[in-house]
């Protein structure tokens, strides 16, 4: 319900430095040094990704270099001996490459970082062709949304949406991403629901939800008696005697 999420397109680097399958390992570490990175795409002729070279690629040849590793360690790290002897790129990369699509959320290009232990992903058109990188610095961006930004989208996607007629005016305040609804309304079984979808807008931190339903009305109905009427008249059915009602 809240407005269209942004997409990875919307926040990647576009200007890409990408290796090529025969690139040597100490070209390797010039670039990476040379555009402050710790990983570069590697893409075949057509400019398709087939791997993703690392720190923790290069990193093997520099543990293993002044002695042979143990039997318990060759049989345990193969890989990463494997690499330790690696020349080009493509000895090094490690493939397939974990990437993410253009036009997907920023949310799932996150759910992707995290699963994988990755802190940048190569950005891939429906062709698989590379088209820039999206870094976790990339993905923070969000939260540099304006308070009053996120305020009105929330007023707008959310408050008119759920609560076209609420009691009292709803309240939306927004400070440094954090929202607060305040207010009466009339339905307060969809209130979960507004505070799901208030904190999806993009920058929210987190909410605080005070929205109340309506006061109580006071009872304004006359008593009525314990007794409905007998003959017209309200019967009596207390014992003068001071006996058991009759």
């Amino acid at each position: 319900m809240p407005g269209t999420p942004r997409t990875v397109s919307d926040v990647m680097t576009r200007t890409v430095v990408a290796l090529s399958s025969d690139t040597p390992f100490k070209d390797i570490v010039k670039a990476m040094e040379r555009w402050k990175v710790s990983a570069l795409p590697v893409v075949d002729g057509a400019h398709r990704v087939v791997g993703v070279v690392s720190e923790s690629d290069l990193l093997p040849k520099e543990e293993f270099r002044d002695g042979d590793p143990d039997r318990y360690a060759r049989l345990r790290r193969l890989p990463d001996l494997a690499k330790a002897g690696a020349r080009v790129a493509e000895e090094l990369m490690t493939a397939p490459a974990v990437t993410a699509r253009a036009d997907e959320t920023l949310a799932r290009a996150a759910r992707t970082m995290a699963r994988f232990g990755v802190k940048r992903l190569p950005v891939l058109d429906a062709d698989g062709v590379l088209q820039g990188i999206v870094s976790r610095s990339d993905l923070l961006k969000v939260f540099l949304r304006d308070d009053e930004e996120i305020a009105r989208e929330v007023r707008r996607e959310v408050v008119a949406l759920l609560f076209p007629d609420p009691v009292e005016p709803i309240g939306v305040e927004v400070r440094d991403g954090l929202v607060t609804l305040t207010g009466r309304v009339r339905d307060t079984s969809i209130v979960p629901v507004a505070t799901r979808l208030v904190r999806a807008v993009e920058g929210v931190v987190d909410v605080d939800c005070a929205l109340l339903g309506a006061p109580r009305r006071p009872n304004l109905d006359p008593d009525l008696p314990a007794v409905a009427p007998v003959g017209g008249a309200r019967e009596d059915r207390t014992d003068r005697s001071g006996d058991r009602p009759a």
